[in-house]
């Protein structure tokens, strides 16, 4: 992963963010894969795609599954961060809109 240009805001998506999160949280691709309901290959894909823009390994791969580089465990924390924040402006344009709506 070395020698590759520095990784910027619209390479990684938030799809991205969702498997990262998913894999984290379950410890292997394939319970992840069916908690988001896709294919396996898809979520190992965009988990090697997020891996290469940011160019550091978040994870640990062993025969039982996927466990958080030191890395992969900082990266967590503000992966589930920015999705909250999409989620709350996500809810505040509903909201916000209902309102309108109203008046």
């Amino acid at each position: 992963m070395e020698g590759r240009k520095s990784a910027s805001l619209t390479d990684v998506s938030l799809a991205q963010l969702e498997y990262f999160v998913a894999v984290a949280e379950e410890q292997h691709v394939g319970r992840a894969a069916r908690k988001l309901h896709v294919a396996q290959p898809a979520v190992s894909r965009q988990i090697r795609r997020l891996e290469d823009e940011l160019q550091v390994s978040l994870f640990r791969r062993t025969p039982k599954g996927m466990r958080l580089s030191p890395a992969g465990a900082l990266f967590r924390a503000h992966a589930q961060r920015i999705l909250q924040g999409v989620r709350e402006a996500k809810d505040a344009i509903l909201a916000s809109a209902r309102w309108a709506d109203e008046r």
